[in-house]
């Protein structure tokens, strides 16, 4: 794979975001790339008067963190665009960054950070009317200029290994898995470890094993406490954080308050399917696993997702399901209409279609399977 011929979705998105008094924040996962972006965009400006800063270097941090005016003055003297990649390292960056912004109303910045959770807590309430926030994701179908052909082609491959860049950039299968396990073992549990009063990393990770093997059903939180040997709130808990480190993300279900509708429990997903088997250790092809159905599933859901983001497209999502087991994968809500749609890896159909289109009269409901793929997710 070349990665000349991907462009990320985000390049313009961004570069139209940026100017002077301003903050631009573009958070996600580890490895997704955010300093390749970082550094795309820097190619697409004229002016060369910007300056790159590190957060995890030690000097930049403690300048950025010294709440002094002087010094953060000093720093960026001569320069109208600051950036700075890994900023969630640096303490107290929002109300630093704010410092910046209001002595210097010139000055564009542009940060990234992993961790989000963290850095929302330090940059949001400070840059209020100041910033801007933005996702990265693994690569996102949109993104990749496949032809149908080579969609068709290499939709298996994506099933199983995912869309982590440095994943799809990988030749062989074995280096795609030796990627995979290296971000699981080194990089996907990074940030939340740091972070105060938390578990060891075999909790988080049987816990997301838990949820790997749950796709397209509702989750039970006692039932993962039972299992894990830990409350109902501890395990909310973790999975909110794990939400917003990027790595899961739930669906609610959808309801207008018929007495047939269940809601009470959420659906989660990963926005990777390579991350989900690589916590599953199974790299198996397709016809040697029994999953598959649920490899479909959170494959369209997260490339839709990440579709919607990207596109600004401000859709509710959720899923529908009655107490009697019917039910519709999911369900977006747009302008006052309801669209669903089921996921289906062959051509059949689901019985739940005409129930949804007749409880609903401003519904309409649609399958998903490989040979419409693109109209769903493009």
């Amino acid at each position: 794979m070349n990665a000349k011929n991907i462009t990320r979705s985000m390049e313009q998105i961004i570069l139209d975001a940026l100017k002077p008094g301003h903050v631009v924040v573009l958070l996600g996962a580890r490895r997704v790339g955010k300093t390749f972006l970082m550094e795309k965009v820097k190619s697409f400006l004229p002016q060369k008067n910007i300056l790159m800063a590190q957060g995890d270097n030690l000097d930049v941090a403690e300048i950025l963190s010294s709440s002094r005016l002087s010094l953060l003055e000093r720093f960026v003297t001569g320069y109208n665009m600051l950036f700075i990649d890994e900023a969630q390292m640096i303490p107290n960056i929002g109300a630093n960054l704010k410092l910046l912004v209001d002595s210097h109303p010139k000055l564009t910045v542009f940060v990234t950070g992993s961790s989000a959770f963290d850095l929302k807590t330090h940059t949001g309430e400070p840059l209020t009317g100041r910033s801007t926030f933005f996702n990265l994701f693994p690569f996102a179908q949109m993104e990749l200029n496949e032809d149908y052909l080579k969609v068709k082609t290499n939709l298996e491959q994506k099933l199983i290994f995912g869309m982590y860049p440095q994943v799809y950039l990988s030749g062989k299968d074995s280096e795609k898995m030796d990627v995979l396990n290296s971000i699981r073992e080194g990089y996907l549990l990074k940030d939340l470890l740091f972070t105060e009063n938390m578990k060891g990393a075999l909790f988080v990770l049987n816990l997301l094993r838990l949820i790997a093997f749950q796709i397209g059903n509702e989750v039970s939180f006692s039932e993962l406490g039972r299992a894990l040997n830990a409350d109902n709130k501890t395990v909310q808990r973790y999975l909110e954080l794990l939400e917003k480190m990027y790595v899961i993300f739930s669906l609610n279900g959808f309801s207008r308050n018929l007495r047939k509708e269940y809601t009470k429990s959420p659906r989660y997903y990963f926005w990777d399917n390579g991350i989900r088997n690589a916590l599953i250790s199974n790299y198996n092809p397709l016809n040697q696993r029994d999953d598959t159905g649920k490899l479909w599933e959170n494959y369209c859901i997260s490339e839709r997702m990440k579709r919607n983001h990207y596109l600004r497209e401000r859709a509710n999502s959720f899923f529908w399901r009655t107490y009697d087991q019917k039910e519709i994968d999911y369900v977006e809500e747009l302008g006052g209409n309801l669209f669903g749609y089921e996921m289906k890896w062959g051509k059949s159909r689901s019985k739940s279609e005409r129930l949804f289109s007749s409880t609903y009269e401003n519904a309409s409901v649609s399958t998903v399977n490989p040979e419409n793929l693109l109209d769903f997710i493009l």
